[in-house]
């Protein structure tokens, strides 16, 4: 009798699975992937959505060019009409700006984030960007002199900027100029994140310049797969160096190998130390953060480049639900891994 009861139950559980094998594919071939793609903030946009099968993506696709098209217009240093444009030029320290929603939100994240490094994140930089050659001047063939550097410093320093509980923001140095495109980008990600979930999809990947945001699963219902780049200045954009699944989190990668110039033997990375003005020469080729929002991601990740492994690692430490990878180029050429509690566990 146990013996009869015993063959019944297993074949009421091998049915039971089979009907949850059908269900499940079922459900599998009722979605659908959207992709959509383009360009903004002077580089490229990638987005998948899980969608239903009868879900048209028409719609979709201009809301994410407008709201990107609107942050930019905010944030570009290459538009003399923009937000942050119009303020670098102001030469005032008693006028009042009254900045937009979005303008204002990453002023208050580069403040939080000025304050968390101890100044190795700064985004009053563009005095030395320009100097450097990495600007809206274009590249530079030489080295900047000292006294060039010390007086782009004078002008450098994020507390030189006046964010007044009215919302109106000010400068306390008329000299002083922002640039915000260290985080933009990663702002960039965290608003078409939110316009994604306003629109009922939970299950998408975005990415934009290499900063990306995960939400949900994939359409096989696995976590999303995003690579962080070989930190090699010959290796191929698709050179995957780790691969990190990403549920529900945001995920930016700062590196020494993408942007730089050349001078004979010599290489000079865009990552520059705000408190020297000079490149980053620590040995940090290349940083990655996780963490709820890809603004604060963002932002970090270029950081901890400056800030090197042993800061760093202790700052993420420190900090809950962060975690980060620095990669550090040896003086034999091999890289080393220094990774916070809890990445990729």
């Amino acid at each position: 009798m146990l013996n009869i009861i015993y063959s019944k139950h297993i074949r009421n559980t091998q049915l039971i699975l089979a009907v949850l094998t059908v269900l499940a594919c079922i459900s599998c071939s009722t979605k659908k992937e959207l992709n959509f793609s383009g360009k903004t903030m002077g580089t490229t946009y990638h987005i998948k959505v899980v969608a239903g099968w009868f879900t048209s993506g028409s719609d979709l696709q201009k809301q994410i060019d407008d709201r990107l098209l609107a942050i930019n217009r905010s944030m570009s240093t290459y538009d003399p009409t923009s937000e942050i444009s119009r303020f670098n030029v102001t030469a005032s320290t008693t006028e009042a700006f009254t900045p937009s929603d979005d303008f204002l939100n990453v002023l208050k994240v580069a403040a939080k984030l000025y304050k968390l490094t101890d100044g190795a994140w700064d985004g009053t930089l563009d005095p030395l960007i320009t100097l450097w050659g990495f600007g809206r001047k274009g590249a530079s063939d030489r080295m900047p002199e000292k006294e060039e550097i010390q007086q782009a410093l004078s002008k450098v320093g994020f507390n030189r900027i006046l964010l007044n509980p009215s919302g109106t923001i000010g400068k306390r140095d008329p000299t002083v100029s922002i640039d915000l495109a260290s985080i933009a980008k990663g702002y960039g990600v965290d608003e078409i994140s939110r316009v994604l979930g306003k629109e009922g999809f939970s299950n998408f990947l975005v990415e934009i310049g290499g900063e990306v945001f995960a939400r949900g699963h994939r359409k096989d219902g696995k976590p999303w797969r995003v690579g962080i780049n070989r930190p090699d200045r010959e290796a191929a954009f698709n050179d995957i160096y780790r691969v990190v699944p990403l549920t529900d989190r945001a995920m930016a990668t700062s590196g020494d190998y993408r942007i730089f110039f050349q001078i004979g033997n010599h290489y000079y990375s865009h990552i520059l130390d705000p408190r020297t003005g000079l490149p980053v020469r620590n040995g940090v080729v290349s940083a990655t953060v996780v963490a709820a929002n890809c603004t604060v991601a963002d932002g970090l990740a270029t950081a901890l480049m400056v800030m090197g492994p042993e800061n760093g690692i202790a700052l993420v430490n420190r900090l809950p639900s962060v975690q980060c990878l620095i990669v550090v180029r040896e003086h034999d050429g091999t890289l080393t891994n220094h990774a916070s509690k809890g990445f990729l566990n």
